[in-house]
């Protein structure tokens, strides 16, 4: 509106003008002399001083050869909405349900010349059919080799030969302040390179990779460069091309780009990506404890300084690894295999990262003596079978809400039973708003720590509270 306010504005001046000029008929004069330009036509690189890039476009150019384009779809089955006059005349003889094809669409990275593909979970999941576009147009079907919703992680693999493959650089070098680009196809609308800053570095706590209560693995590398739909598992490289990093998600009011974009670094890309190759599945060790952050009062209250850095076991899971190695409650983690573990998070995420059978040193602290112990890592308990311990069964760790909900004291804590099947084989023992305390006396302060407890093939003791009491509970759990 502002531009059309000039124009008109701008016009109204010229007819004054004539007006003017038509009144006081000025004498002819010579038209002006053209501006001389200064112009210069060589690109944009020619005669860079070193040390300040005017051009990225040699250094991005090979990995838009490498970034492709994934289309993904699926047949949806969808119930029609019942007339409860049709039920009347026709009983139980409804129409059949309704399918209809969902098209999605994403990117993708070349990591191996002969077709391996990284790209991300959510890019894929569920899809009965992969395309994938090359940059030179080719077109190949694709086949997905393994994927990990717990990183948001996707292998997807094409028939082809020497195909063009980005440098992996080391994430973990990784700074604020460092130049990214976002290279990728949003919207559809053609592969696009997004400029800007890696903004922070291990964003976790977000719940963007939260499943069926199930805590994801977040590590995220926060950018201010462009992300939008259809980035999703495209790379994010330096400014030497290199890729550290799979765009995965953003942060927006809008749904569309603000500035707060996050991409999965590509070591643990890469680690979660070899173990699907090699295995289709992601074995993750397993130390067997419960933790808390030390915060500053706890760690005074400890006998240790009020700036030291770790996390306090509050339960060890019994004949776990971190059990057979001698930690107890109240044991404080300051690190493992000389890496400071100074949250919740970075204990989880360094496990798992390890292979089952990994022997780690484990620096801790009791009653104000540093001790460090070996211990051989297990392997977590699989949690891809749904979030409960019970087939049927939805479970949710208790948080404030639910306990203002509920109404329950201080004192009850663990998984509160939120759904049960009507069909579930512990319908009649489980029940919705039931707290489960302990499993074979273990707390049951999250998921991954009951099941470790659970024994398959004979009856387990859960305490559980349920209106107002609590009361022990047998459960058998079909082997």
């Amino acid at each position: 509106m502002t531009s059309s306010l000039l124009r008109l504005g701008a016009c109204a001046a010229l007819l004054a003008a004539g007006v003017v000029g038509a009144a006081e008929q000025p004498e002819k004069t010579a038209p002006a002399k053209a501006p001389t330009l200064k112009i210069d036509a060589s690109p944009v690189t020619a005669g860079a001083s070193r040390g300040a890039p005017v051009s990225y476009a040699d250094v991005l150019e090979p990995v838009q050869r490498a970034v492709v384009s994934v289309y993904s779809s699926k047949t949806v089955t969808s119930r029609r909405q019942i007339n409860p006059l049709f039920r009347q005349f026709f009983g139980d003889q409804l129409p059949p349900p309704r399918e209809s094809r969902e098209q999605g669409l994403g990117s993708g990275v070349v990591i191996s010349a002969d077709g391996y593909i990284l790209t991300n979970n959510h890019v894929v999941e569920g899809a009965d059919e992969l395309n994938v576009s090359l940059p030179d147009e080719r077109e190949f079907k694709a086949k997905l080799i393994g994927s990990d919703p717990s990183t948001d992680v996707a292998v997807i693999k094409i028939e082809a030969e020497g195909l063009p493959v980005v440098t992996l650089a080391d994430s973990d070098k990784l700074r604020v302040g460092d130049i990214v680009f976002a290279v990728g196809n949003p919207l559809g609308i053609g592969q696009t390179v997004t400029m800007g800053l890696v903004s922070a570095l291990g964003r976790n706590n977000l719940g963007l990779l939260d499943r069926e209560n199930q805590a994801g693995y977040e590590n995220f590398i926060q950018t201010d460069a462009a992300i939008n739909m259809g980035n999703s598992g495209g790379a994010l490289v330096d400014a030497r091309g290199r890729l550290v990093g799979i765009n995965t998600a953003i942060v927006s009011t809008t749904r569309g780009n603000i500035g707060i974009g996050f991409a999965i670094p590509v070591n643990l890309a890469a680690s979660v990506m070899n173990s699907l190759v090699q295995t289709g599945s992601v074995a993750r060790g397993f130390l067997g404890v419960g933790v808390e952050t030390l915060s500053a009062d706890l760690a005074e209250a400890l006998g240790l300084k009020k700036d030291a850095r770790g996390v306090v076991i509050n339960t060890v899971t019994p004949d776990s690894p971190a059990d057979k190695a001698g930690l107890r409650r109240g044991d404080v983690i300051l690190s493992i295999n000389d890496r400071t573990i100074s949250s919740l998070q970075d204990l989880r995420l360094f496990v798992s990262q390890l292979a089952p059978g990994t022997e780690v040193q484990v620096k801790s602290v009791r009653d104000g003596k540093e001790r460090t112990v070996k211990v051989k890592l297990g392997s977590l308990p699989d949690s891809g079978q749904g979030n409960g311990l019970f087939e049927g069964v939805t479970l949710e760790r208790l948080d404030e809400e639910s306990r203002v909900r509920l109404d329950l004291d201080e004192r009850v804590s663990g998984l509160v039973v939120t759904e049960v099947d009507p069909d579930s084989p512990y319908a009649e023992r489980l029940f919705p708003n039931m707290v489960i305390i302990e499993v074979n006396r273990v707390p049951a302060v999250t998921v991954n720590a009951a099941r470790a407890a659970l024994v398959k093939g004979r009856a387990n003791l859960l305490l559980i509270y349920f209106r107002g009491a609590y009361r022990y509970i047998p459960v058998t759990v079909a082997p």
